[in-house]
């Protein structure tokens, strides 16, 4: 046992002096102890020997740092989307100290390092991406697109800004606020720039857009304390105007929203103002498949939006029509792509019209879309009875508000046919290769037949017939004299503006001529048949 009591040793053994030496008192001891005793003694003593020994190194294992669980703790934080109370500090702002003790060897930190697969090396980033503060991660940068001008398309655009940095929104400020030290950008004397973001400019229409002022402060502690990081960037938009007419909806909201976003793949925020919870309840499987994330009510929202890049205002080009542009379409989008996306966005099957021929007894599909306010086709009966004469399977609906069910119907349709008009947005559910019809009401309407449903019709590779009524053909005949400038120069109804063209032109009536009219229907067919 005299192992287990080294540690109490006294440095002076006791007993007798030196000169008084006795025998070995312990060998006689021994000698008098049982071999069997003696062995079980041994035992006792190495068992203790070895708990004393495992509860140092237990003690030393607890406080050792090389067994410290903090790097765990930290790779296991929540992810960068959190709600944070506003008295602490962000948790970006906590991971910082984790960048800074990286280990040189890291492939992150040293991209030519070889030593993990290109896919662990990625994920690393995107993680490392998510703990960065926004200042940290990118400089900030405003640029905005401000040439709203299109020779030849009356209608300038608003401006579109892109930002990257540190970007805090606070709706409830109605401000996003930019951090920027050098004070550089497009901003005033007091370092703001006010925007409404709709994608329509309009002197009648913009007062009614809430604005948004874009501000840059010098240092973080200018602006307000995030609640809540994103790791996706943001969009902030309007949904004011024209909405919940069909062809604005597409033209002012969803199309620039596409051409914004859709390269991002789902991964951005929208923030939403002017809202409207029936609007956004109607295009929900559109804003879904755009973004993956619940959108945000600008209005009502009282938190801090933090961000590291955005858009506030979208991109858009002309009405229906998608152009490779550097600024207006940066991913080089089409109509085709808008398309294909609206008819995966509400799973449509059809992607081509049926096929015609000797060898299939099938009719191909004709929709009539019926209007029942202004510009009605009075002989409607008539024109379904003459259709079904040619050989087309005929339905006559009217656009509603269920739209995932109309676009269902104009899919499955071969032929559209309407009076010009919103319902003929719906073009943009059609198969590609199906037939669009256009019946242009008097009032020289060629510009606009062309421009609204005409060429965007071509542009997604659909087959076009226009028709145009004559003066014989339309209800103002009985409004007015034929020697009024309804008749003899149209073109002055358009020199008096919109509102003119609102109370002539799109409040007249049809009734085509049954003989005239049936040569365009032939045409129709015809064109499927190539």
């Amino acid at each position: 046992m005299a192992s287990s009591t080294a540690y109490s040793r006294p440095s002076k053994p006791p007993g007798p002096a030196a000169g008084d030496r006795r025998g070995p008192r312990l060998a006689k001891e021994l000698g008098k102890i049982e071999p069997k005793k003696l062995g079980i003694g041994l035992v006792a003593g190495c068992c203790l020997a070895l708990l004393t020994y495992l509860s140092f190194a237990r003690l030393f294992a607890i406080y050792s740092p090389v067994f410290d669980s903090s790097a765990l703790v930290l790779r296991n934080a929540p992810p960068a989307t959190t709600t944070v109370p506003a008295t602490e500090a962000p948790p970006v702002e906590q991971k910082t100290e984790v960048e800074e003790q990286k280990d040189v060897t890291d492939p992150e930190a040293d991209p030519n390092m070889t030593n993990l697969p290109e896919v662990t090396r990625k994920d690393e980033q995107e993680d490392s991406a998510a703990t960065k503060p926004a200042s940290a991660a990118t400089e900030a940068k405003i640029t905005c697109d401000e040439n709203g001008v299109d020779e030849g398309f009356p209608y300038a655009r608003p401006p579109v800004c892109e930002l990257t940095g540190d970007i805090r929104i606070s709706p409830k400020e109605k401000t996003m606020y930019l951090v920027n030290p050098s004070g550089a950008g497009p901003f005033d004397a007091n370092g703001e720039k006010k925007i409404r973001p709709f994608a329509r400019k309009d002197d009648f229409l913009l007062p009614g857009v809430v604005e948004v002022t874009i501000k840059s402060v010098s240092s973080a502690e200018a602006a307000p304390q995030c609640t809540r990081r994103h790791d996706v960037p943001v969009v902030v938009f309007s949904v004011a105007g024209y909405t919940d007419n069909f062809f604005h909806d597409n033209t002012d909201v969803l199309i620039p929203l596409f051409l914004t976003t859709a390269h991002l793949k789902g991964e951005v925020q929208l923030l939403i103002t002017n809202f409207k919870p029936w609007w956004v309840h109607k295009f929900t499987p559109l804003l879904k498949k755009l973004s993956n994330y619940d959108v945000i009510n600008f209005d009502k929202d009282e938190g801090v939006h933090c961000f590291r890049a955005g858009h506030i205002g979208m991109y858009r080009d002309r009405d229906l029509i998608i152009s490779p542009h550097p600024t207006r379409n940066p991913h080089n989008y089409s109509m085709v792509d808008y398309n294909r996306f609206l008819r995966r966005a509400f799973a449509l099957p059809r992607d081509a019209p049926a096929v015609l021929g000797e060898e299939t007894s099938a009719k191909p599909k004709m929709l009539i879309i019926e209007r029942k306010g202004t510009r009605k086709l009075l002989n409607l009966r008539e024109v379904s009875a003459m259709c079904e004469e040619l050989g087309f399977a005929v339905t006559v609906a009217e656009a509603g508000g269920d739209v995932r069910g109309f676009a269902e119907r104009v899919n499955a349709a071969d032929v559209l046919l309407a009076v010009h008009g919103a319902g003929l947005t719906n073009q943009i559910f059609l198969p590609t290769g199906a037939v669009l019809v256009q019946i242009v009401p008097w009032g020289k309407m060629d510009w606009m037949a062309t421009n609204f449903y005409g060429q965007p019709a071509r542009d997604m590779r659909l087959r076009y017939v226009e028709y145009y009524v004559s003066e014989e053909e339309t209800t103002l005949k009985d409004k007015y004299p034929r020697d009024h400038y309804v008749f003899t120069d149209p073109m002055r109804i358009h020199g008096q503006g919109w509102p003119a063209i609102a109370e002539i032109i799109m409040k007249q009536d049809v009734m085509v001529n049954m003989t005239r009219f049936k040569p365009f229907l032939l045409k129709a067919l015809d064109e499927l048949q190539e």
